[in-house]
């Protein structure tokens, strides 16, 4: 290997160092893209890969649009509606409360596409109750935590998942199709796995009467459920799937979907339309910030890997063995999540820099694809760093720790799962 091969891999081990050590994520992967590059003798290299990042058509309209009709929905309140009418049900299930809550939120994060805002907004609802039903806060608030892992990749405003079909020549809803089945099952297997734990072996479900006498079980003002605006968050989902099997033709986009719901959002709560439209482009704004600002940071992150030769040197190693490119894309995003509390800049940097190459050593992009984003979905949702796991630990008045050592099993079981299934 070259020195600036070396040197790459010494700015590595660094800017993992400085993710666990919460310095801002954006930042540390620019200056370490930029270290790279200069190092290389190119740093002209980092500058391009930072405008063709803002720059990119094909995520910049459909993640933007995605962000804000999110923001329309929390604005709105539509979001609270989703959970309390999805909670109704809820009642005196005992221990399979644990599981039915994950799942639940599961299914809520498809629609707000939010790791912490799903565990805000669930855990305001959900906890309590499980809470009041006599499980304990810690299995509580992981019930909640565990269903924020991954619900988001089956709705089309997922950024990783317009990334990984476009990346991969995919229709974004074929992808999802594709996608969905292996989601799906792995939650499920995460799931079994975490609430067989409580149930069995924390028996969680039966806290001891002093237990019991410490809890907080007052109950608060019920929430009257309007259907109508707790089927809003839906409606981009539900149009897309639509226009996908009947009207593949009609030429309904992301955007033009996220634009519809926002509008059906608009008649049915009669929010005044200046709110709306704060909220809407305050949410895009966001977006471009947040996730977009992610990807440009992981664009020059892999610039550096490239210029240095470090990309080319692992295909060459990963040509060698379908096993090191399979448990690389599954450990590597895994423990760099569970670290950080953030699979995000694990994931970006591996799809861009080796996934395009899946093709050299024998696999296919939109697998190796999905393994890096499951693999940092289960990371991130298993360690007492996350933002949504700290935000459920402190509803439940629980801690951090007790609650991801509840999660922690059943996602390294599905992460271990998954690198068998996708690649």
């Amino acid at each position: 290997m070259t020195w600036q091969i070396w040197f790459a891999c010494a700015v590595i081990v660094l800017a993992v160092l400085a993710l666990v050590k919460r310095y801002e994520t954006r930042m540390v992967l620019v200056l370490a893209g930029l270290v790279m590059c200069a190092a290389a003798g190119e740093p002209i290299k980092a500058f391009q890969a930072f405008v063709k990042g803002m720059t990119n058509i094909n995520l910049v309209p459909a993640i933007c649009s995605a962000m804000g009709f999110a923001a329309v929905v929390t604005a709105t309140k539509c979001d609270q509606h989703l959970v309390a009418a999805v909670a109704a049900p809820l009642k005196k299930l005992g221990g399979l409360l644990i599981p039915v809550t994950t799942v639940l939120t599961f299914c809520i994060n498809i629609a707000i596409m939010s790791a912490a805002g799903t565990a805000a907004t669930a855990g305001a609802t959900f906890i309590p109750l499980l809470i009041r039903a006599g499980i304990r806060p810690a299995a509580a608030a992981a019930a909640v935590g565990g269903g924020t892992m991954s619900g988001l990749l089956l709705n089309p405003g997922c950024a990783h998942d317009i990334y990984v079909a476009k990346m991969a020549n995919m229709d974004l809803m074929a992808f999802i199709g594709w996608a969905a089945p292996y989601v799906v099952g792995l939650v499920l297997l995460a799931t079994i796995v975490n609430a067989a734990l409580a149930i069995f072996h924390y028996k969680d479900h039966k806290p001891s009467a002093e237990e019991m006498a410490n809890l907080n079980l007052s109950d608060k003002e019920a929430f009257k459920v309007n259907y109508l605006r707790a089927l809003a968050p839906l409606v981009p989902l539900m149009i897309l799937m639509s226009v996908s099997v009947w009207f593949p033709k009609a030429g309904i986009d992301v955007v033009a979907a996220m634009l519809i719901g926002i509008v059906v959002i608009a008649l049915i709560t009669m929010m005044n339309p200046s709110e709306i439209s704060k909220a809407f482009f305050k949410g895009m704004g966001s977006g471009y910030a947040q996730v977009i600002g992610l990807i440009v940071a992981a664009g020059v992150f892999t610039a550096g890997l490239q210029t240095t030769g470090t990309v080319g040197a692992c295909i060459e190693a990963l040509k060698s063995s379908n096993d090191l490119a399979r448990w690389g894309a599954a450990i590597g995003p895994f423990l760099m999540a569970v670290g950080t509390g953030s699979g995000e800049a694990a994931i970006w940097a591996f799809n861009q820099a080796v996934t395009p190459l899946a093709s050299s050593f024998g696999m296919e992009s939109h697998s190796l694809g999905l393994l890096a984003i499951m693999a940092g979905q289960f990371g991130r949702t298993a360690s007492p760093l996350a933002g949504c796991i700290i935000i459920v630990a402190g509803m439940a008045s629980a801690d951090p720790v007790n609650v991801a050592k509840r999660l922690f099993p059943g996602m390294f079981a599905a992460m271990i799962v998954s690198a068998f299934i996708l690649a």
